[in-house]
């Protein structure tokens, strides 16, 4: 039987180098210093669920730090005004800070989990709806699985712009939106160019989440800015103009399991408006019976309406499950990992499944496929 704090030293090894590297120097440099230090990985054994994410420890820590905005060690976190770079001051000091509030980062990595809210995603998933409404030829049910605050069901009121080598940059999305994406689109080798709307039309927005989050509460916010990575303050800003723009139009929220609930949130849209199952960078937090059981519950629900369910997840937690034996659709050893971005629809119980695009893990990029 695995050691969990093995286990956890593993997970912060391949969070530094297969996450971290390339896209966050402060995370790559803090998850590969404490996978060697057991004092401080053992802080995630606090973690309730299995397997905890390395990015609840840096979130715990983010948090603890936004409640001590004087502190020396803020220097480092550009979220948080800081202008340092990575020095060889950077690990003692966010060591013993973390470990000299050893209690309040247990207690926060036991009554959290990592609940990214990144916004940035809606420009991959955006022509992928696009392509389920094409096809609806109706108004269209977004129904998000493991939704967070419901940032991402709004896709259809944000501006995006793609940037392609090709055709130059693709705008879409109401050209007066308050809150601007870009996402830079490439083709792979035989890729056609997708037809990207300028709208889409959304009649009903439902979140289904074990902990769905009131983005008007100060402390539940203050947790999601934590959980985005610190060094990346534009993702902060792009989070705060999203929340400001849910606050106006919230949707509904259903708390419950993945698969246990999904009809009866599904149940909220009505049965005549074509249903959208949103899953991103939500299934790889699941044990792989639960991946399964929630393929089946959607098999389920397919029979009785017209569903169409968009993922953006890494490979092995998708569409692997409808998808199987692309290998193609694997990162390769010691590269970094990226998502995959699919569309699935039931024929007669049988699904029917795309493989759309290989996406960055935070939306900055995506490779459209053949």
């Amino acid at each position: 039987m695995t050691d969990p704090l093995d286990d956890i030293r593993t997970r912060l090894r391949r969070f530094a180098r297969h996450e971290a590297a390339g896209e966050s120097p402060l995370y790559e440099h803090l998850a590969t210093r404490a996978a060697d230090d057991p004092d401080v990985a053992a802080l995630l054994t606090a973690a309730t669920g299995p397997h905890p994410h390395p990015t609840l420890l840096l979130a715990a820590a983010h948090r603890a730090l936004q409640a001590e905005p004087f502190h020396e060690l803020v220097n480092y976190y550009p979220s948080l005004g800081g202008s340092y770079g990575l020095d060889a001051g950077t690990w003692p000091l966010w060591r013993s800070f973390v470990l000299d509030r050893a209690d309040k980062v247990r207690a926060l990595v036991a009554g959290h989990t990592t609940q990214t809210n990144e916004v940035r995603r809606a420009a991959l998933l955006y022509p992928a709806v696009a392509l389920a409404a094409k096809r609806a030829k109706a108004p269209l049910g977004l129904l998000e699985v493991g939704c967070s605050g419901g940032l991402l069901l709004n896709l259809d009121r944000y501006a995006y712009r793609y940037q392609t080598a090709t055709a130059g940059q693709i705008a879409a999305g109401p050209p007066k939106a308050a809150l601007g994406l870009h996402c830079a689109l490439e083709l792979a080798p035989g890729a056609t160019m997708p037809v990207i709307p300028k709208k889409i039309a959304v009649a009903a927005r439902v979140g289904l989440d074990r902990a769905p989050v009131d983005l008007a509460d100060e402390d539940a916010a203050a947790w999601l800015e934590a959980c985005i990575w610190a060094d990346q303050p534009e993702r902060r800003r792009l989070f705060s103009t999203a929340a400001a723009v849910q606050h106006k139009n919230p949707p509904e929220f259903v708390t419950g399991d993945a698969v246990a609930d999904l009809a009866t949130a599904a149940a909220r849209i009505p049965e005549d408006t074509p249903l959208v199952v949103l899953t991103s960078h939500v299934l790889t937090h699941l044990p792989a019976a639960d991946r399964t059981a929630f393929v089946d519950a959607l098999a389920r629900l397919a029979a009785t309406r017209p569903l169409w369910w968009i993922s953006q997840e890494p490979y092995a937690a998708g569409l692997a499950e409808v998808l199987p034996d692309r290998d193609d659709l694997v990162p390769a050893p010691d590269t970094p990992a990226f998502g995959v971005l699919g569309l699935t629809t039931w024929e007669a119980g049988r699904p029917n499944a795309v493989a759309l695009a290989r996406t960055a893990m935070h939306g900055e990029r995506m490779t459209w496929l053949a």
